[in-house]
Parts: structure tokens; C-alpha cells; sequence
């Protein structure tokens, strides 16, 4: 039974950082190279602005906030459950190879499989699962040894080898490609936002929809996964069922999230941990934290970036790591 007041605490936290989305959202709609007042905003949003105001305004700002705030959410979901199944404080889809498993496929996908627009938009996140979910397969056989079972360590050592390894493939793909594809790939690695209209949203919106609610629905699987094995079974747990369920969970919550928003790591990372320092480590109480961190850490990400250097900015990617790097390297510092 969890202790009313840290239920108390969870809500108080959970109203902090829905106020901060609210104030971020606001100022992000205000900032960019096409300007838009603020005084416009309210206007603007009851169909009362400009054409321009309007263009701004419902094709530009809102459908990029929209997809950052989804992602983010995803890739702290993502990362909250690696964390969970492995043990490891350590575990993030950009860290350890997922993310780059994906973009190889999106890669291979858009290089060698030309398909109408319309049609790519809802089969990229299908294509970014199967390569995302081939790289943990092979993350996790060769993680995971009879004697000792699944390593932290060796996972994260593992896994940022197989991302090191996947990024010479994907250079090796480009190497050739024509110079419009290379762009896209390029920015894509880079963590840029590039789908940032109304169908992009609706391709990674049932995912979500669909997995966060089972996570959740799993917390306290996952609250006994993070025991020992020998406890877990104990209790009455089927560790390896339980595992590739959630695994598959995570796999497909981080490539729904890259699929639209290119290889970005460390929110998946850093969410998880900020909102266990916040609440505690039970996954019913911080998960929901974790969400709202994700989705505001992306968020915040994004805005600095694209306002720093006009027109075309920062990728959100790049500041996500310029703020998730030192803090990944004081954690592995911390576990060695």
C-alpha cells in the first residue's frame, strides 16, 4: 500500500510539471523565426489573427509541440521500462543501440523502398519497430550469459557497441546516396524534428494511446522485476515472459517516438531518474512524473535549439545530449 502522503506529494508533483508544459508550450508558440506576438496568441487560437498569424500559428508551432511533447513522453516511458527489466540506472534506447537500430531501417527503408508520402508518414514507426526490435534481440543475446545472467555493465558496453557499429552501416548507406536522401539521413541523426505536421502526430498518437495505459497497467510487474531473479519467481513472477512483453513494449514506444523525431537520446535517461529522485523508486508513483519530465525535457530541448540560430537552429537531439552526456558520464562514474 502506498502511504497517502506520497500519493499527496505525486499529485502536487504531477500539478508542477503540467504547469511547466503549459508555460513552455506558451513560450515556444511566441518564439521562431516567423514571429507571432503573444498578445495574438489568444486571438489567433479563436480563429480571430492573420492568415499568416493562423499559418504560423496551427501549421507551424503547434503540430512540432504537439510531437515533441509526445515523444518525449515516449522515450521517458521507453527508458523507464530498460531500466526496470534490466536492472540498470544506466539503460536508454539512445544509448545503447535502439535508436540507431531504428534509423538503420528508416534508412534502408527510405533509400531502397520508395513509397508515396501519404503512405510513409504510418509505416515509418512499423519499419523504425522491426529494426529497433532486431538490434535489442541481439543486444540482449549478447548481453545476457548462462552463469551470471543479464549484466548491467556489459549490457550498456554492449549496446554502445552495437550503436557504434550501426552508425558505420548507416555511413556506409549514405555514402551513396543522392544528396536530398543524405540531407534527410543527416538530420535525422542528428535529432532533428522533422515531422512536424498534423499526420505525423496521428501516426505516433495510437501507440501511445495503446502503451502507456499498459506500462502503467504493469508498474507493479515491473516494481518486481527489479528485485533478484530468485524473489521474482518467488513471488510468482514469469521473469522471461514478463521481460520480452515489456521489452517489446519499450522497443516499440522508442521507435515511434525516433521514427518522427530522429535519433535522440539521454530524455529517456534522465526523466526516469528525476522523477525517482523526486518520489521514490515505486514505478506506480514516478512513471507518471516521468512522462510529463520527458515530454517537458524534449520540449525545453526544442525550444532552445530552434531559437539559437536562425532559421533552422539546434537539433533537439544535439541539446538533449549537450544536457544528457555529463549526466550519463557522472552516473557511469557513480556505478563503476
Amino acid at each position: 500500500m502506498i502511504h497517502p502522503a506520497l500519493i499527496k506529494k505525486q499529485r502536487i508533483l504531477l500539478l508542477v510539471f503540467v504547469s511547466l508544459i503549459f508555460l513552455t508550450v506558451v513560450i515556444s508558440l511566441g518564439l521562431g523565426y516567423s514571429s507571432l506576438s503573444y498578445n495574438r496568441l489568444l486571438p489567433t487560437l479563436f480563429n480571430q489573427g492573420t492568415f499568416e498569424e493562423s499559418f504560423v500559428l496551427f501549421s507551424i508551432r503547434l503540430p512540432r509541440i504537439a510531437i515533441t511533447l509526445l515523444a518525449g513522453m515516449a522515450l521517458a516511458v521507453s527508458g523507464s521500462i530498460l531500466q526496470g527489466i534490466t536492472r540498470n540506472d544506466l539503460a536508454d534506447p539512445g544509448i545503447i543501440g535502439i535508436n540507431t537500430g531504428a534509423g538503420v531501417a528508416i534508412a534502408c527503408f527510405f533509400l531502397f523502398f520508395p513509397t508515396e508520402a501519404g503512405a510513409f508518414i504510418y509505416v515509418l514507426p512499423v519499419v523504425a519497430f522491426l529494426g529497433a526490435l532486431l538490434t535489442a534481440c541481439f543486444i540482449y543475446l549478447f548481453s545476457y550469459q548462462k552463469t551470471t545472467g543479464l549484466q548491467p555493465i556489459r549490457l550498456i558496453l554492449v549496446g554502445v557497441g552495437f550503436s557504434m557499429a550501426l552508425s558505420g552501416v548507416m555511413v556506409v548507406l549514405i555514402s551513396s546516396a543522392e544528396r536530398q536522401k543524405v540531407d534527410f539521413i543527416a538530420n535525422w541523426l542528428a535529432g532533428s524534428i522533422w515531422g512536424t505536421d498534423w499526420p505525423f502526430v496521428l501516426a505516433i498518437l495510437p501507440w501511445l494511446l495503446l502503451l502507456i495505459p499498459f506500462t502503467l497497467y504493469k508498474a507493479s510487474r515491473l516494481n518486481l522485476l527489479g528485485l533478484s531473479d530468485a524473489v521474482s519467481i518467488g513471488v510468482g513472477v514469469a521473469i522471461e515472459k514478463e521481460r520480452l512483453t515489456l521489452l517489446l513494449a519499450a522497443v516499440a514506444l522508442a521507435a515511434s517516438a525516433v521514427s518522427v523525431t530522429g535519433g535522440i537520446a539521454f530524455i529517456g535517461l534522465m526523466a526516469p531518474h528525476l522523477a525517482k529522485a523526486l518520489i521514490g523508486p515505486r514505478h506506480q508513483l514516478f512513471l507518471p512524473l516521468a512522462i510529463l519530465i520527458g515530454g517537458w525535457l524534449l520540449l525545453v530541448a526544442d525550444t532552445i535549439g530552434r531559437n539559437l540560430v536562425e532559421p533552422d537552429g539546434i537539433p533537439a537531439g544535439v541539446m538533449a545530449a549537450l544536457i544528457g552526456a555529463p549526466y550519463f558520464i557522472y552516473l557511469l562514474l557513480r556505478k563503476i
